[in-house]
């Protein structure tokens, strides 16, 4: 009786990188160019191949981040958001990626390497319109790191991090609106920030002026998880003005 050898199908493992950042007051986010085929040319997530040396899925990640962008891990944390398999996603055969996400302010311009040609921060807003088209399925992993950011800065108070030591609130609603692509009513955020125990804690009785009366300055609390937490609302401005009248 014959008896089939099973062997395991080729499958190649890869690491992409969604680094997001604020630059002048928008979202944005980190892209390359490739410089080789396939797709050579256009603009994707910094990533790479696992070496075949025993290397570890996090340190290909941190790896291929310098090699690409001179972005080292003193600069950002790096988390795993997911894992991308499907069938056609690159012309070269099967090849599964592991997503990496890290969210952080105060990054540098980057300086490409490697098989990138190019490097440089994107509005984050052009990805997901689909106004800047990426190679392989790198849309879809953009995506799917900012509505990851989106989510944490409803819980945590990652917020805070994107801010001057010393800030006032209309600074603070300034990122939210930056990160969640809205404009949110001042007075429901002032009052939902006031709420949420912890986040943040006046800075004495220091003021800061802001062209009309001078605001009060805040700085981030100890905790760093929100409850309530910030719920983000997709009408927002227009829903207090509906409310308003109706009122």
């Amino acid at each position: 009786m014959q008896v089939d050898t099973w062997s395991p199908p080729p499958v190649l493992l890869t690491v992409d990188l969604v680094i997001l950042t604020l630059r002048e007051g928008h979202l944005s986010v980190l892209l390359v160019e490739r410089g080789e085929d396939p797709f050579r040319g256009m603009p994707a997530l910094p990533g790479g191949f696992l070496n075949h040396d025993g290397e570890e899925i996090l340190d290909a990640a941190h790896r291929e981040l310098d090699e690409e962008t001179a972005l080292t891990s003193s600069w950002v944390h790096l988390e795993q958001l997911a894992v991308y398999g499907d069938s056609g996603r690159d012309p070269r055969g099967r090849v599964v990626s592991v997503a990496h996400l890290a969210i952080a302010p105060g990054l540098p311009d980057p300086v490409a390497g490697s098989d990138a040609t190019e490097a440089a921060w994107f509005p984050a807003e052009a990805v997901l319109s689909g106004e800047l088209e990426l190679a392989f399925d790198h849309r879809r992993i953009v995506t799917d790191g900012i509505e990851h950011a989106r989510t944490k800065i409803e819980f945590s108070s990652l917020a805070t991090a994107f801010c001057r030591d010393e800030f006032t609130i209309a600074e603070l609603q300034q990122v939210y609106e930056a990160v969640w692509g809205i404009e949110l009513d001042t007075r429901n955020f002032y009052r939902k920030v006031q709420a949420v125990k912890g986040f943040i804690v006046p800075a004495g009785t220091a003021r800061r002026s802001t062209g009309g009366r001078p605001a009060r300055l805040y700085r981030a609390g100890q905790e760093t998880m929100l409850f309530p937490p910030l719920i983000r609302r997709a009408s927002s401005v227009a829903e207090e003005n509906t409310k308003g009248k109706g009122e």
